[in-house]
């Protein structure tokens, strides 16, 4: 038992660290970094729990998609962090009241919160010792649960379609390249070739009559 109370100490404190430095580091970047570590971590907690599949599902999703999107995001917008800051100052008794007050609900609902002891009588489903928990989760959802998750996934589709027609919008100041009609540009639909005489060379203002 010992192992496991040291491990879980381990990622719990260093979970809690990379927390308060996601929020506390002045580099976005830093942030980041911090924030995968403390996926990281969770899902390590996770593993100690038994829930291998969360803890996958956290390396996956949240790591390897979320975590990466925002630094990716973060560097190539090139955002100046120092002139959103400016305000801080201004707004902190504000943040401070409203965070008092979330901490006073979390500390009413740890306070309140119990286990009900017929809980485990509840599930209808019980799950077999001899599997693990992800072929266990499986087996639940895609049996029992199966129209459901289909469902989440259709919801998801449409948002994702959504998300394209409205980022996709052509907009007429906007240029854009046409394949077909480049393959089928010729040079004779192109140019125009024209005899500029000596001494004279061709203008911008003339531009638009020898090149279309």
């Amino acid at each position: 038992m010992i192992g496991p109370a040291l491990f879980f100490y381990l990622f719990a404190c260093i979970c809690v660290a990379s927390a308060i430095m996601v929020v506390t580091a002045r580099n976005p970047v830093h942030s980041v970094l911090f924030l995968i570590l403390a996926f990281v971590n969770a899902a390590g907690l996770f593993m100690l729990l038994g829930a291998e599949f969360l803890a996958m599902i956290l390396i996956v999703v949240y790591v390897g998609a979320v975590a990466v999107l925002f630094l990716f995001v973060i560097m190539m917008l090139d955002v100046d962090f120092a002139q959103l800051r400016q305000g801080f100052i201004e707004y902190l008794p504000v943040g401070l009241l409203i965070g008092a007050v979330f901490l006073a609900e979390l500390l009413l609902v740890a306070g309140g919160w119990a286990i009900n002891p017929a809980i485990t009588k509840a599930i209808t489903a019980p799950i077999p010792g001899n599997i693990s928990n992800t072929e266990a989760l499986g087996l639940v959802l895609y049996t029992k649960y199966l129209p459901y998750f289909q469902l989440a996934g259709l919801v998801l589709l449409v948002a994702m379609i959504g998300a394209i027609v409205l980022t996709l919008r052509h907009k007429p100041s906007v240029k854009r390249q046409s394949i077909p009609v480049q393959n089928a540009r010729t040079k004779q639909a192109a140019m125009d070739v024209r005899q500029v005489p000596s001494g004279q060379g061709l203008q911008d203002a003339d531009a638009g009559e020898w090149v279309r």
